[in-house]
């Protein structure tokens, strides 16, 4: 049989990962959560909660990833045929792959936007619109004409990414994309810091409010942004676990994992409150 391609180091497939992980749910859903939730009352159940999953559930896919060398349908076809069920695990195993299929169309037209907001602030057209919000947003409200060839710029550079293969492709991206953004958010950062009114942002983020602390609610939505931002059941963790080497540090890697996707988080946290 063909040698299974694997990621050359550990940073490498720690920042494909992360890079798997960190999205929506951190940029947009974190800081709006924080907002709505008390602050410092919903950072405390969601940071427990990144923690308990983070060294369970990521833990977890990473290992059955790699112990079956295989993508979610045959691994849950691996695991249910010792019962003798293993349509039944491939069927089971399809569920995370259509969940993916969905959530690869929504961030098809995502980094769609991407790319067209690049492209105006480089030509001057998102200067020139200043701070018209209806001007901005008209840019971004129709996707099917206006946005239809960013979308098509997107999906032909995520090809070309995954073509390159595992570590050609996907682990050599990440290795430039992910310190990028992070790089990025620590700028923008320290510049909302330098805004007037900054520290009410921070008392605002910080705040603890025991009644919202002790409401289950605050808990319940805490655990489900944990769950969404760590890509725990999104089968992402567990392909790139079936590329990892045999003598590579699990835990250790899913630590990495969870801590970064939490400072990604609270970095558009610290970016966007203040603002």
């Amino acid at each position: 049989m063909k040698k299974r391609e694997s990621f050359n180091n550990k940073w490498g497939f720690i920042l494909a990962c992360i890079g798997s992980a960190v999205g929506m749910g951190n940029i947009w859903m974190f800081p709006t959560r924080v907002s709505i939730y008390g602050g410092g009352s919903y950072l405390i159940p969601y940071f427990i909660f990144v923690v308990l999953i983070g060294f369970t559930g990521v833990i977890g896919e990473m290992s059955f990833g790699r112990a079956t060398r295989s993508g979610p349908i045959d691994a849950f076809g691996i695991a249910m045929e010792k019962k003798g069920k293993r349509k039944l695990g491939e069927l089971l195993g399809g569920i995370p792959v259509l969940g993916a299929l969905a959530m690869a169309i929504g961030y098809t037209v995502v980094m769609g936007w991407i790319f067209k907001y690049t492209a105006i602030s480089i030509t001057g057209d998102m200067h020139a619109m200043g701070q018209d919000m209806a001007a901005i947003g008209g840019h971004f409200d129709v996707v099917a004409v206006s946005n239809l060839p960013w979308i098509i710029v997107a999906i032909v550079a995520s090809f070309a990414i995954m073509a390159m293969g595992v570590s050609g492709g996907i682990e050599k991206a990440n290795k430039v994309l992910m310190p990028a953004f992070f790089v990025l958010f620590i700028i923008l950062a320290i510049y909302a810091a330098c805004q007037p009114g900054a520290i009410e942002g921070y008392k605002y983020i910080f705040r603890i409010e025991p009644k919202v602390l002790a409401d289950p609610k605050t808990w319940i939505f805490a655990l489900g942004q944990a769950f969404f931002s760590l890509s725990v059941a999104g089968n992402g963790t567990l392909i790139y676990g079936s590329y990892l080497p045999d003598d590579e540090d699990i835990p250790g890697a899913a630590g990495r994992v969870a801590l970064f996707d939490t400072i990604a988080a609270m970095l558009a946290a610290l970016v966007i409150i203040p603002a």
